[in-house]
């Protein structure tokens, strides 16, 4: 299981990639998960990380975000934002109160979470009216150049689960504490130079950060780049932004 992989520390070191080269989400993405909400005046952001998706739900629809994340290097680089509460705490224990929150979000971190403890704790903090939301940019492997960029991630990697999150939406789908779930899918597509792309494929938890299948990759990539680059010298990433969506029971 992910979450017994050290989830709370294991970003520690690539806080800097994260800030850099992380995709953000598509707009109609987010505005679908508003659409969707009675009323929206207070959002828990959840394994926020750096705040990219704390910021976007602030910027785009003027809401009151507090945004969960354990890690202390992760929440000091976030920066700060006149409607972003950034605050230590985990999915398992929020440390919110009972019926606080409007909606709880998860961008590209239910997969680290124990959701026997988890699910229960955001059904706790939110209001009967609210919304449970995960989100994931799964790249499309669809596309030529993502498809292969997934590969050398994934030698490098050594097949790490990571790579693998198809089964960690299971326990929100059988889960009898939410109910009328649906799920909605959004193209997004992240423009990247050389620097970007590596950076992109070194803010993952589990890339080598030296040796050999360190080397390995920083060729694999470059190579990568080199033959698909446009005449401006960027590349793009192609993803299938996937949102799910429930209420509380």
């Amino acid at each position: 299981m992910l979450y017994e992989m050290n989830p709370l520390n294991r970003f520690s070191d690539r806080v800097e990639d994260y800030v850099k080269y992380r995709p953000s989400y598509p707009r109609e993405a987010i505005a679908s998960i508003i659409s969707s909400l009675e009323t929206a005046e207070v959002v828990a952001d959840v394994g926020a990380g750096t705040g990219i998706s704390s910021r976007l739900l602030a910027d785009l629809h003027s809401i009151r975000v507090i945004a969960i994340e354990p890690n202390a290097e992760m929440r000091q680089a976030a920066g700060t934002h006149p409607l972003v509460e950034f605050r230590d705490g985990t999915a398992e224990a929020t440390n919110l109160a009972d019926n606080q929150v409007d909606l709880v979000t998860c961008f590209q971190s239910f997969h680290w979470f124990n959701p026997i403890l988890t699910l229960p704790e955001f059904h706790r903090i939110l209001k009967p009216s609210g919304r449970l939301a995960i989100v994931w940019n799964t790249r499309d492997r669809n596309d030529e150049f993502t498809a292969e960029y997934s590969s050398i991630v994934r030698k490098a990697s050594n097949n790490h689960p990571g790579e693998k999150r198809s089964d960690a939406i299971k326990p929100f789908l059988e889960s009898s504490l939410f109910g009328n779930r649906c799920q909605s899918v959004f193209p997004y597509k992240q423009k990247l130079d050389l620097a970007g792309l590596v950076g992109r494929a070194m803010s993952t938890s589990y890339m080598p950060k030296s040796g050999e299948a360190y080397e390995e990759l920083l060729s694999d990539l470059q190579q990568l780049f080199e033959g698909s680059c446009d005449e401006d010298g960027f590349v793009g990433l192609v993803y299938q932004t996937e949102v799910y969506l429930a209420e509380p029971n």
